[in-house]
């Protein structure tokens, strides 16, 4: 249960040129059964942007952020040519493998696109340590899919073509899409929280192939690959991945699923 009330005040301080941002003030307003934390910081709006932007760092996953430091560097490496808004802790790492010159050669081919919104929240590097994986409470995220965006895939899909997801945060979406969708419909638009947990035995309504990277053992995504694929292909797949010496990971290699 969470303990209203409960107070600690922290000041993260950087030597800044910008009096403003020299030292962040925050109050922990209350924690939750999962160790995450309610904060108040004494800044807000366009201040407070600039002010983790000067102080913070890059979020890198544990398993990178374990090993090293996070460098000027990062906030380049471990950010795909999507990004726009900003809201995510994590960037969706399957997207990381596309650049200008892929995405030119995709479109000379005649693959068309449409960009969609997920800020991935914590839960993506949050294991499922339950025996029984619907015992999992897994965190809402926001999504969006506009109008343009969903009339674009149900227009491929009435004419006979794929629709492949980059990421399982794409599929994700989609699929929350597609739980409001109409008659003739693939999907519908959507902006607000999703809280979908796709397992083994989901049946998948707007995705018919996926580009994804190779995840953690327990995780949710990898039990979202599996629902689209099947356990025991999926399975197979990662042991031959491990015997080819393929990288695993946010910058590891990705498979096509189809």
């Amino acid at each position: 249960m969470a303990q209203a009330g409960v107070k600690h005040d922290y000041h993260l301080v950087n030597p800044s040129p910008w009096p403003l941002v020299g030292s962040v003030a925050a109050t922990v307003m209350a924690r939750g059964e999962a160790g995450e934390a309610e904060i108040e910081f004494a800044l807000s709006g366009a201040a407070l942007d600039a002010a983790i932007a000067s102080t913070g760092e890059m979020p890198l996953p544990p398993y990178i952020a374990g090993k090293r430091a996070a460098d000027s560097e990062d906030t380049q490496d471990y950010q795909t040519i999507f990004a726009r808004d900003q809201g995510s802790v994590a960037a969706p790492t399957a997207g990381l493998h596309f650049t200008p010159e892929l995405m030119a050669h995709l479109s000379a081919q005649g693959v068309g696109f449409v960009k969609l919104t997920l800020h991935v929240g914590l839960d993506t590097f949050s294991p499922v340590y339950e025996d029984d994986p619907l015992e999992h409470k897994i965190h809402t995220e926001w999504c969006e899919l506009t109008p343009s965006a969903a009339q674009v895939i149900n227009d491929t899909q009435q004419a006979g073509g794929r629709v492949i997801a980059v990421g399982t945060t794409s599929v994700r979406t989609l699929e929350t899409a597609a739980r409001s969708a109409g008659p003739g419909e693939r999907v519908s638009a959507f902006a607000g929280p999703t809280d979908l947990f796709i397992l083994p035995g989901y049946s998948f309504k707007a995705v018919d192939a996926m580009v994804t990277n190779f995840h953690l053992p327990r995780s949710t995504l990898l039990m979202l690959i599996s629902a689209f694929a099947g356990r025991e292909r999926v399975l197979d797949t990662y042991a031959t991945a491990v015997q080819a010496g393929y990288r695993f990971y946010s910058f590891g290699d990705a498979m096509l699923i189809l």
